[in-house]
């Protein structure tokens, strides 16, 4: 499969959401949702722990829109149908296409969280793997603390595969953590 030349869909729906590529222009949205949100992405994202600038925000959704047309990686934007507000982001990263295999991250608006709309997200996105990509393996990881993240893949039946034990540094890069490695399989 080449992955460049199939043409990606508008948008992923689910029942109360759209996800759509990420766009030029997006910066403000993302912005304003990372500034609100500050508190609680800090103690899990790295790319919370430093103030940015509207136009850095811009900056890194253009980059990822480059990578996302050489499908490097796949940056996704999570909006509400009622209203088309911005909630969150998610995507498809560290991808294997000969395999293919992807890994779901994700990140929500704290003023949206707790309302079912990131396992939603993550339920459409992890079908559309399937389906679209034909995946044999999606994953999603997350440091064994952040209960919160945790929760979304067990809700979702992922198999908790194992924890890899100091795999990757704390938000801050000061401290070894753990990282829980959840997968599932296509039915064979």
């Amino acid at each position: 499969m080449n992955a460049i030349l199939l043409d990606f869909p508008e948008k992923i729906e689910s029942e109360r959401l759209y996800i759509r590529p990420c766009q030029p222009g997006d910066g403000q949205k993302v912005f304003e949702a990372i500034q609100a949100s500050k508190k609680e992405l800090s103690q899990w994202l790295p790319f919370a722990q430093k103030h940015m600038s509207l136009d850095e925000v811009e900056e890194g959704v253009r980059k990822s829109f480059s990578k996302f047309i050489t499908r490097e990686d796949i940056r996704l934007h999570i909006f509400r149908k009622e209203d088309d507000q911005f909630i969150g982001s998610t995507g498809l990263h560290r991808m294997n296409w000969d395999i293919p295999k992807f890994e779901i991250g994700y990140w929500v608006d704290s003023r949206y969280a707790k309302k079912g709309y990131i396992t939603e997200a993550a339920s459409a996105l992890t079908r559309f793997s399937f389906e679209f990509y034909r995946a044999k393996r999606v994953e999603i990881r997350c440091d064994p603390d952040n209960i919160d993240s945790r929760k979304i893949p067990e809700k979702l039946g992922f198999t908790l595969e194992g924890i890899l034990r100091n795999d990757s540094l704390s938000a801050d890069g000061k401290h070894p953590r753990d990282t829980c490695v959840f997968s599932k399989i296509a039915s064979q």
